[in-house]
């Protein structure tokens, strides 16, 4: 199955203004993982049929699947070397559920119809097989704020550093160019985060509002969201994730949220820094912006390359 120089998926696609994140089980049986293997292997394809009517929409997919299905996909594979379920945490105020979720499809456009059109073929292939355990349509907010009103992602890496951030390497060499991505719904208050000044929320968070400056060490509460999300190794090292998070809201459901995406190389590192959002480091050090977002859902998966997929479609 493995190729000399696998593809990979496009994980470091450009910033989106639109995006839909599909998450999916899948129903027991043989036909269901013979056609689920068989969608896996032509998401390239369908990507290109869809995108190839609005080329400048620069419509992407990246597809993971979940440590319970992986198995069942791929029983004659090695199994990643990373591949486990998302581990729930519960802090003494706040708490990260673990949530069901085989397949994962992050789809990302410059346009919300090319993004729904792929859904829409995905879910024509798929909906005989697998059950959605939720759809959420991202779209870019202002300049790259979440709903808070604050700019989202802005410590992400590029060029070298974001690919060895995200693309698995030497240490599992038959995955090499594969990534992991943990996903999560978070919902926010934000009737109680508008009651606070400006000055109390870019404390919360660690940056300023307006223009995106990160506070004076000395200024940055420990429980600030930059405070808590930034890992340095004893040596200086910072470990890094990719964020591809994106709001969501409905008006009239009164329900106004972010999506949260981290890709990484090792999910571990992800995990550690949800660790110290949720129970604190140390513990009862909390994110102060869980005050204000609650997390109602959490999946983890493994995204392998382009070429294992269609290699191992069937």
């Amino acid at each position: 199955m493995a190729a000399m120089n696998p593809l990979p998926q496009d994980v470091l696609a450009p910033p989106a203004k639109s995006a839909i994140f599909l998450v999916l089980t899948v129903r027991d049986g043989d036909e269901a993982a013979d056609t689920v293997r068989g969608v896996l292997g032509d998401v390239a394809a369908l990507v290109r049929s869809v995108g190839f009517r609005i080329p400048e929409a620069q419509l992407s997919c990246v597809a993971g699947v979940g440590s319970v299905l992986w198995d069942r996909l791929y029983p004659a594979a090695k199994r990643p070397l990373h591949l486990r379920p998302f581990t729930p945490l519960t802090g003494a105020k706040h708490a990260a559920p673990s949530t069901p979720g085989d397949l994962l499809f992050h789809i990302r456009s410059s346009r919300q119809d090319t993004c729904f059109e792929l859904s829409r073929q995905l879910m024509a292939r798929l909906g005989s097989v697998a059950d959605a355990v939720f759809e959420i349509q991202g779209f870019r907010y202002y300049d790259e704020r979440d709903l808070l009103g604050f700019v989202d992602g802005t410590e992400n890496p590029g060029g070298a550093i974001a690919v060895d951030t995200v693309f698995v390497g030497d240490e599992d060499p038959e995955y090499a160019g594969s990534s992991y991505v943990i996903v999560q719904k978070y919902l926010h208050d934000l009737e109680a985060w508008g009651a606070l000044t400006v000055e109390q929320q870019q404390l919360a968070i660690g940056r300023t509002k307006s223009d995106d400056i990160e506070l004076p060490d000395d200024v940055k509460p420990a429980n600030s969201h930059v405070v808590v999300n930034s890992i340095v190794e004893a040596d200086g090292t910072e470990r890094r994730i990719v964020r591809e998070n994106m709001p969501f809201g409905s008006a009239a459901a009164g329900e106004f949220g972010t999506l949260f995406c981290g890709y990484a190389a090792d999910p571990a590192i992800t995990e550690l820094m949800l660790h110290r959002m949720f129970i604190g480091e140390p513990a009862g050090n909390h994110d102060r912006i869980l005050d204000f977002s609650t997390a109602v859902t959490g999946c983890s998966f493994f995204v392998p390359t382009a070429t294992f997929l269609e290699d191992s479609a069937g």
